[in-house]
């Protein structure tokens, strides 16, 4: 697997998002999942994200004993911020005294001694940002923590952030069907030397070529209460995979490869996350690293899926409230 930088971090091109494994979206084999995550080390998918909100602690738990007596074969990223309320809200905290104690419940469930990228997973605003750094840089010093990150923080959050400690990675969400951040946020990045974490880089299935309808979403699906998966917003979404998925067969690879590839074509400082259960699908995913697109092909998908061409709002309106605008 071929090698990126996120600031001063070294990580594979394509790294394995855990949020998909079991604890959150919905029941399945453990045992599935840690063989896959075995399988990712293998082929050099090393850097697994993960964040104590996915399963309130669950899928960091099935993280740690798929690394347990592996430690030195992964890099680990887990987030910390997002507690969980009754039903499917949560709240946002970065008071210092918070970000200690989940940082060091986040290292009993991993069972490691420290964790190689440490995010906020949403800002709290409510806190001065430098505050939460500054306590996320004291778990630096402590030997906690080797790098830091933020999730989903505005242009202005990041540079007060990065004046406190450092900042090696910004998360958020990009793809071809959201292409937000291109305007703003990875400028920032590249001037102030933070590396992208692109999450969700397959629009949340859209791209992986199966998606039709609501039909081709299980009842217990949590996507049907994202605006982009509901009614006519779906249905202008699902023609956009299309076009993928006819781009794809030229190419002669799988959407979810074009879609990762052309990420990877936007910056060599862009990381993105797909997660699966599936070995079959981690190498997919994986062999994307080695598709090579000319700059006509990445120009055509570009208007393919223009920026704002996704309908619907990328999260329900009470997640879409804790975003750092």
């Amino acid at each position: 697997m071929k090698k990126r930088r996120l600031g001063a971090l070294e990580v594979p091109a394509i790294g394995f998002g855990c949020m998909v494994l079991p604890g959150f979206y919905f029941p399945g084999s453990d045992e599935q999942a840690i063989a896959t995550l075995r399988r990712a080390a293998e082929i050099g998918v090393n850097f697994l994200d993960t964040a104590d909100a996915y399963g309130s602690g669950k899928n960091e738990e099935l993280v740690g004993r798929a690394i347990k007596g592996q430690r030195e074969r992964y890099i680990i990223a887990t987030k910390f911020g997002n507690v969980w309320k009754p039903g499917l809200d949560y709240d946002v905290c970065g008071r210092p005294e918070y970000v200690a104690q989940a940082c060091e419940d986040s290292l009993k469930r991993l069972g490691i001694d420290v964790i190689d990228l440490y995010y906020q997973h949403r800002v709290d605003p409510n806190v001065p940002i430098e505050d939460t750094v500054g306590a996320m840089a004291r778990l630096v010093e402590q030997g906690k923590v080797r790098h830091l990150g933020l999730s989903e923080a505005a242009p202005q959050t990041i540079r007060r952030a990065h004046a406190v400690h450092p900042i090696t990675a910004l998360q958020t969400e990009y793809s071809l069907w959201t292409r937000e951040a291109e305007a703003e946020i990875l400028p920032l990045c590249r001037e102030l030397g933070i590396g992208y974490v692109a999450y969700s880089p397959l629009g949340r299935g859209i791209f992986g070529g199966e998606i039709r309808g609501t039909d081709s979403l299980a009842e217990n699906d949590r996507r049907k209460a994202h605006p982009r998966f509901q009614g006519e917003n779906l249905a202008a979404n699902v023609r956009l995979g299309e076009a993928v998925a006819a781009a794809a067969k030229r190419k002669g690879c799988s959407p979810a490869q074009l879609a990762l590839a052309w990420l990877l074509h936007k910056g060599d400082d862009i990381v993105p996350i797909p997660g699966t259960r599936r070995s079959d699908h981690l190498e997919a995913n994986a062999a994307a690293a080695d598709i090579a697109l000319g700059a006509d092909e990445v120009a055509a998908l570009d208007a393919a899926c223009p920026m704002g061409a996704a309908q619907g709002t990328r999260y329900p309106a009470g997640a879409m409230s804790k975003l750092n605008g």
